[in-house]
């Protein structure tokens, strides 16, 4: 008889497992959405570039033609003396094993203001926000007599930050320009950083590329700028600096969704604490992977909160499972890192494998490649495309809509 197997979160880390494991066990896969949102491209619909619809995919259809069942629902408490998971509407999951792939949250370090007045982007509630806040001032700057400014701050100099200024700045300087000129000329993207560089985890020659590349695009970059507090309309630095935004959007960093209260798993600095075997600290049947997941690499350095660990990790997890059934010792999982890439902007882009730095044109080719195979669904796929081609050939975005009125 199979293992029951229950799975929460439908991420990039959950949905791999639950496809995975099926050939070894009964599976439920649990999630409080009904559909699995692709995150690398979010920032694409908080700048127009994207319809909502073409990164978020139905979970039920991802499913399709597997054993996985899927409940929609949220997690309540845990009683793992019964194998036993509640969730909010009262029902409840028995299970021999339990894979925990919660995701991530905004972190916002503690910094006073960032919970009220910064704008985060982790859902597509969130990114829809950020594009209709900053279309609605836009309309605001069109009115006749206004002579007021709009100043975008993006906090945060990592892949996410900078794709989201580079984005912001083409939104600019295109169809927003195209549109009405004077009041896109009133429009200024600022990207901060509190470390020394940009995209830290990429070499400093591809660092410098990127700071280069959003200056051209008019961006102001603003490096060893630490944040100290955030306001309704203004960065206050921790050197004193006042930094004008009426718009913040903090890509700062993320954080392991919290399981203290609900689940009760033993936490390491912000994330579940586990062995090298993705098992939970204390426990043999419970595991966690991808962003609230603790693990390390082999120099005690915490693994990044990317989609391509998640991925390797719900593939791990299926063969640690097939390896109990079969009576066999449990391995240790290894991240095998394949690269890292970041867009900036129209035939700009960085990508570093191994040791071999890209950039420019071909960089920005095998990113919109990449992004391209791995979004779930046909229709997104081609949706996607449609808009990427029409963005390309028209240098406009026909995204730009003010859509949290309704």
């Amino acid at each position: 008889m199979k293992p029951h197997v229950v799975v929460l979160g439908a991420g990039f880390g959950g949905l791999t497992a639950a496809r995975s494991l099926q050939k070894y066990a009964d599976v439920t896969l649990v999630d409080k959405h009904n559909f699995q949102t692709f995150l690398p491209l979010l920032y694409q619909v908080a700048t127009a570039g994207l319809a909502a619809d073409h990164v978020a995919y139905p979970i039920r259809g991802a499913l399709r033609k597997t054993n996985v069942k899927f409940k929609m629902g949220e997690p309540k408490s845990l009683d793992s003396a019964k194998n036993e998971i509640t969730f909010f509407d009262g029902t409840t999951l028995t299970y021999d094993h339990l894979v925990v792939a919660l995701g991530s949250t905004t972190a916002d370090f503690g910094i006073k203001g960032v919970a009220e007045f910064a704008l985060g982007m982790k859902t597509v509630a969130e990114a829809m926000a950020i594009r209709s806040e900053v279309m609605r001032a836009y309309e605001a700057l069109c009115s006749e007599g206004n002579a007021d400014r709009l100043d975008i701050a993006v906090v945060g100099g990592g892949p996410t930050g900078v794709e989201m200024a580079g984005a912001f700045a083409e939104l600019v300087r295109g169809p927003l320009k195209s549109d009405y000129r004077k009041a896109a000329e009133r429009i200024q993207v600022t990207l901060i950083e509190a470390g020394p560089r940009l995209v830290p985890s990429f070499s400093a020659s591809l660092s410098e590329k990127t700071k280069k590349d959003l200056e051209k695009l008019g961006v102001k970059v603003r490096v060893n700028t630490m944040v100290k507090e955030v306001t309704e309309d203004s960065i206050i630095t921790t050197t004193g600096d006042v930094i004008h935004a009426n718009t913040t959007v903090w890509a700062a960093g993320v954080k392991g969704v919290s399981v203290a209260d609900t689940l009760q798993l033993p936490e390491l600095r912000g994330r579940i604490e586990i062995e090298p075997t993705l098992q939970v600290k204390g426990y043999e049947n419970i595991w966690a992977i991808g962003d609230i997941a603790g693990a390390f690499d082999e120099s005690g350095a915490p693994l990044p909160m990317v989609a391509p660990v998640a991925i390797q990790q719900g593939k791990f997890l299926a063969k640690q499972l097939n390896a109990l059934a079969s009576k066999h010792s449990l391995s240790n999982f290894v991240y095998k890192d394949k690269g890292s890439m970041a867009t900036i902007g129209r035939h700009k882009a960085i990508v570093e494998v191994k040791g071999i730095r890209i950039s420019g044109a071909m960089a920005w080719l095998a990113w919109l490649w990449l992004h391209l195979f791995y979004i779930l669904g046909g229709r997104n796929k081609v949706g996607t495309m449609v808009d990427w081609t029409w963005n390309y050939l028209t240098f406009d975005r026909g995204n730009r809509h003010i859509m949290d009125s309704f």
